[in-house]
């Protein structure tokens, strides 16, 4: 059910709870009652039944699969498999990032609602894998399935947003945090800045369980001890879950953390069992760790109680009480390089981060003299893409500026590029720059993941006997190739061309489960997916104006998920210059 208190009345129903509950403490020794307490009016009652349903089809996939989940196994795979699914299907920017260095490498699943400013990010965390003798249901299905559920209830209601919400089911957590730590260890500065707070959720159905937070009197946590608060289940901070979950992992990088658990193998109190019921001197989870945490080893009530604490949290962090219409800029890529004479060209992007879309009138300031800023369309409606042209005249300054790109709407955002001007003295040294372009001279200048450079008959070249073949594992398998180039200043086009065959046994025509990304540098160029698969090869041509007078490495990664193989094959690549 709905809250009907309004967000600007929480203290005062924080204060009636506490004092009604300071004042019965006496004579409640059993748990309050699990309804939804009447906090803030757009904050949703997360059916338990459906975070249930959830971790009914974890303990299935752990049965179908050898009776568990540990990381590395097709329990695993098959885990991160259902949640994606549900997670697409939703709306969610979902991807997979491979955990290397775990002891045994896998995804860790991120998913990111897409609305409100990117650089204000909260982040809520599980782990996704079981220990190896048994399927993990509490341990840590229960965290897993909270959050799940939690982010198809936000999908559902799409409320606007204050802060970016991100969500991660991680892997290896039962070998050392290992997949949390990676990914940590993979933000830059920047990255880490963006994450306002990581809340971590790791056993929150436990049998016999207490109401434990992270760091529980940190500013960090208020928004869960609130929830709890308000039912009158004074929790306590979760000293035996110190150091050994996910949140360990961003604490260490200086991220506030916090979260919700419910207790393992250490022993209830009696104090404990006189506030919130069950057994005294016995485990908060019998089961943890052992073939018996299935969905009978789960407690509905402080399920229930995490799950509706969570979506409290999400909302008073993230979601705003009034719709405001805002709306991002970026440029790509954000740096190019322009001959006297010459020109080049960028992509200006725009997102809408929240509220409705919006008109978005383009501009452009620190312009150098002699430079001219162009936008085709000169206004778009926000989450649309215009090209930006800047051109030199033969007069024009040199050296590097950096301009301004304005987009003008209800409120205005702005964006970076930084533009090398070069003279035109040496003239253009042209040709053809990439080598082994069609792959028959074994395998440098190229560097490739292993059997990526094939003369495979499965997969036809399109000239030749060998071929650059990514992916086609039916499974989540990352592949790669890349080779680095010198572009020469001065030229009037630079075009990278190559050929491209798609193969999937994907039935969806609507969905990207598989991606091949082309980037120079770290600037994505061009994404294809399962949806661009054909009989034969097709060539795809990019513009690489922006790194005239650079040394840039040219790269395809193709990254397939958990089922149902899409490849990609490269043929006959070139870099035109001229």
């Amino acid at each position: 059910m709905r809250r009907s208190t309004s967000s600007a009345g929480l203290a005062l129903a924080l204060f009636v709870a506490l004092t009604a509950t300071a004042a019965g403490s006496a004579a409640s020794a059993a748990p309050v009652s699990t309804a939804a307490p009447t906090l803030v009016a757009a904050a949703p009652d997360v059916s338990v039944t459906n975070v249930q349903a959830h971790l009914t089809q974890l303990n299935t996939i752990a049965t179908n699969n050898g009776g568990t989940r540990r990381a590395g196994s097709a329990g695993y795979t098959a885990s991160v498999a259902y949640v994606k699914g549900k997670l697409q299907a939703a709306g969610y920017t979902v991807s997979e990032q491979t955990c290397t260095t775990c002891t045994y490498p896998g995804s860790n699943l991120i998913a990111e609602w897409p609305q409100g400013p990117a650089d204000q990010v909260v982040m809520f965390g599980a782990h996704l894998d079981s220990v190896s003798a048994g399927p993990g249901i509490n341990d840590n299905g229960s965290g897993s399935a909270t959050l799940l559920e939690n982010a198809l209830v936000l999908a559902a209601q799409n409320p606007s947003m204050t802060k970016r919400v991100r969500f991660a089911w991680w892997n290896g957590e039962e070998q050392g945090l290992q997949g949390s730590k990676y990914y940590v260890s993979q933000l830059s500065a920047t990255q880490k800045g963006y994450i306002k707070g990581y809340y971590n959720f790791d056993m929150v159905g436990s049998p016999n369980g207490g109401y434990f937070i992270n760091r529980v009197t940190s500013t960090t946590a208020a928004p869960l001890k609130a929830y709890w608060d308000s039912l009158g289940l004074q929790p306590e901070e979760n000293v035996e879950g110190q150091g050994r979950s996910d949140d360990y992992s961003f604490a260490n990088a200086g991220i506030q953390t916090s979260g919700y658990a419910a207790g393992a193998s250490a022993t209830k109190t009696s104090a404990q069992a006189s506030k919130w019921g069950g057994t005294a001197g016995a485990a908060y989870d019998s089961c943890y760790h052992r073939s018996c945490d299935t969905t009978s080893n789960i407690n509905t009530t402080v399920l229930n109680r995490s799950a509706d604490g969570v979506a409290y949290a999400i909302w008073q962090l993230a979601v705003g009480g009034t719709s405001t219409n805002d709306f991002s800029v970026a440029v790509s890529p954000t740096s190019g390089s322009v001959a006297q004479g010459g020109s080049t060209t960028a992509t200006v992007s725009t997102t809408t981060t929240s509220g409705a879309a919006q008109t978005v009138s383009l501009s452009a300031s620190g312009v150098p003299s002699g430079v001219t800023v162009g936008f085709s369309p000169s206004s778009v409606t926000s989450g649309g893409s215009a090209t930006m042209t800047v051109s030199a005249s033969s007069t024009a300054a040199t050296g590097t500026f950096t301009i301004t790109v304005t987009g003008t709407g209800a409120v205005t955002r702005t964006a970076s590029y930084s533009l090398t001007v070069t003279g035109t003295g040496g003239g253009c040294t042209g040709g053809q720059l990439i080598g082994n372009s069609s792959f028959e001279s074994g395998t440098a200048p190229w560097t490739a993941s292993s059997g990526v450079i094939t003369n495979s008959t499965s997969q036809a070249a399109r000239t030749g006997s060998y071929k650059a073949w990514l992916d086609g594992y039916g499974s989540s398998h990352t592949d790669t190739l890349s080779q680095s180039v010198s572009l020469p200043a001065g030229c009037s086009s630079y075009t990278l061309a190559f050929w491209l065959h798609v193969d999937t046994a994907e039935t969806t025509t609507s969905t990207a489960y598989d991606k091949l990304t082309v980037q120079a540098g770290s600037t994505t160029l061009a994404t294809y997916s399962n949806l661009n698969a054909a009989t034969g090869y097709t060539q795809r041509t990019l513009n690489l104006a922006a790194y005239a007078g650079q040394t840039v490495t040219l790269k395809w990664t193709g990254v397939e998920d958990a089922s149902l193989q899409t490849s990609f094959v490269i043929d006959d690549v070139t870099l035109q210059v001229g």
